[in-house]
This record gives structure tokens, sequence and C-alpha cells, in this order.
């Protein structure tokens, strides 16, 4: 029986436990059910049922790529000042060891340093989207973080070294948010975003993949690029979802303002 290719997707994981929480303006009570919506709808858009997810954090850096080795990873509360309830959140679906190794070799035989372990349970960018996606919590979740230099064109030769992972039932994400500035949310004026979101339309839906990469590795020249990402760690999981896209151009799979701010998804395949 042949394996349906699985996409490639970046999703915004929101802020913080958002999901589980009310917020007053400029967000209020109902800011976050369209991209709710949108992540409890993911699964059942897919080609068929993942074997796995292979997830890259916003939230885990280390000094190479580093895969989690887990069987069954457990819980990493990486959020201050939040309502007691959201330390209770619980997302014990199982890690893949296997897959994980396999993970691991692909980024070696790209020419990639690669790193392993085997301890951290699943951070605020994997388990708070994925208690949406999967709340059952029955498709395996490996990890894999980014590496701390942040370097665009190295993340987008990781997503090319993980691409094959797409043909075997895997479905690779990057979890992050194209808008991530935490000071310019609420002031509102939403500009910056939209100009930097309608560069990232024009830059992932491009046919010609070098050219979306040569773009993506300058991103900081794009419009209001750094007042919409100071630091990019939230946008560097795009990078990898670009790479394991294998060439295939980008659409936009959510889009909509959430305080004030354009707040985008996309997908490849």
């Amino acid at each position: 029986m042949s394996t349906i290719r699985q996409p490639s997707i970046f999703i915004p994981h929101g802020g913080g436990p958002c999901f589980w929480m009310t917020f007053p303006p400029p967000f209020g009570p109902h800011a976050w059910d369209g991209l709710r919506a949108y992540l409890a709808g993911l699964a059942a858009g897919l080609p068929e049922r993942p074997k796995a997810f292979v997830v890259v954090s916003a939230h885990w850096e280390e000094a190479q790529p580093t895969v989690n080795s887990a069987a069954a990873p457990g819980m990493l509360y990486d959020y201050y000042g939040f309502p007691p309830h959201t330390y209770q959140l619980d997302y014990p679906a199982p890690g893949a060891p296997a897959l994980a190794a396999e993970v691991k070799r692909l980024i070696a035989a790209a020419g990639l340093a690669a790193g392993e372990n085997a301890e951290r349970g699943f951070d605020h960018g994997v388990f708070v989207p994925f208690l949406i996606i999967d709340p059952g919590a029955q498709i395996p979740v490996v990890t894999l973080s980014l590496q701390r230099d942040l370097d665009p064109a190295l993340h987008i030769a990781v997503g090319k070294a993980l691409a094959p992972l797409r043909d075997q039932g895997i479905a690779i994400v990057g979890s992050g948010m194209s808008f991530h500035n935490l000071r310019g949310f609420g002031d509102g004026d939403g500009r910056a975003s939209q100009k930097f979101d309608a560069w990232l339309d024009e830059t992932l839906t491009r046919a010609d993949p070098a050219d979306r990469e040569t773009r993506l590795i300058d991103w900081s020249a794009a419009p209001a690029a750094r007042a919409c990402h100071p630091r990019e760690e939230h946008l560097l999981p795009l990078m990898v979802a670009v790479g394991a896209a294998n060439g295939e151009a980008g659409a936009h799979s959510f889009h909509e303002a959430i305080g004030g701010k354009l707040i985008s998804a996309f997908r490849f395949g």
C-alpha cells in the first residue's frame, strides 16, 4: 500500500496558553477563536492520518539542530505569570525514538551537525497547538530544535534534509508566529504586520523555489521585517517548513487579524 505524501506546514501557535484564557481589549474574549478553529481542522485537512508529526518549535534553541528522542515526552511549562489552570494542561502524545533517529540521520547525511535529547518535554510551542490539532494525543510527535544562531539558510537546509519523511507519511510542522513583537500587540497599529504579511504571501507563493529561498534568506530586508520580528526565532520554523516543501509553492491556510496584527499560516503540498 502506497503512502500519500504529507504536507509541510507553518502554523502560528498563539500567545502562551491563549486558548484556555480570556483576554481584555485589544484582544477580547474571542480573539483566538479563529486560530483555534483552524488548528482544530488541520488534521482533518491532511491527505490521510499522518504516521507522526515532526515539529520544529520556536521555543527550543540549541547549538545545533537537536531532536527529542524520548518515547514518552513530559511537559515543559515554559511560560510565566499565567493562571494556575494553564499549568495543568497535559499532552501525553507518544514520541517516536526510531523516527527521531531517522531525523538525526537525515540531517547528518546532509552534512549538518545534529544532536539528540531524550529528556526534554513538550514546550508550549508544541503542546498548545497540538492539544487542539490532536486532542486525543494519539499521533506520535517528534520535536526538533532550532539552531541558536538562527541562520535562515541553515534552517532551510534542515528542512530539505527532512523532506523525504513526507513520502513516509510524516507531516512536517514549523510552529512559530508570522508576527512576533510582544510590545507591538495592542498598540492599535496594524500597518507593519500588513506589510510583512503581504511580503510573506508574495514570497511563499512564488513558483521559483530558488527565488523564494533567496528572499527568505534575506528576510530582514523585507518591509517592516524587524518591526514584526525584533528577534527571529518565531519566524525560523517557517524556514524549515519551506525547505521541507521540496520546491512546492505555498498557500495561505490561515489569515486573520488578532490583537490588530495579521497572523498567518502557510501550507506546502
